[in-house]
């Protein structure tokens, strides 16, 4: 699957499932991933329970729903994360022109993930 191409012509609403050490689920609503020409993706995070989880396991879910029925889900693992740099820029970027006001001074980190 063409992961960045995907992204890039579909519609819909995505939500990252991660869980803590002990088991705890977490799910939360997130934005489509920046996708790299290897297949790499990447999300931008606050410093909230999503990434507190994937610090003790960093296996995650993507779900990407286009509506009825329709979408993917997508297992990832992730790799490294970074908090100063071109790709946390390009998200902060993003969020403006797409989120709520004040969202993306909440990103504080690029998380990548290769698709499992």
């Amino acid at each position: 699957m063409d992961w960045k191409d995907y992204f890039q012509k579909k519609e819909g609403t995505g939500f990252l499932a991660t869980a803590g050490a002990k088991g705890e689920v977490n799910i939360a609503v997130y934005s489509r991933p920046h996708v790299h020409e290897d297949g790499t993706f990447v999300f931008g995070m606050a410093d909230r329970l999503t990434h507190a989880n994937l610090e003790q396991n960093p296996q995650a879910v993507y779900a990407f729903h286009e509506g009825h029925y329709e979408g993917y889900r997508i297992y990832l693992e992730k790799v490294r994360e970074e908090k100063t740099g071109p790709m946390i820029d390009s998200i902060r970027d993003r969020a403006k022109a797409v989120s709520s006001p004040g969202a993306a001074d909440m990103v504080k980190y690029a998380v990548y993930f290769r698709v499992a």
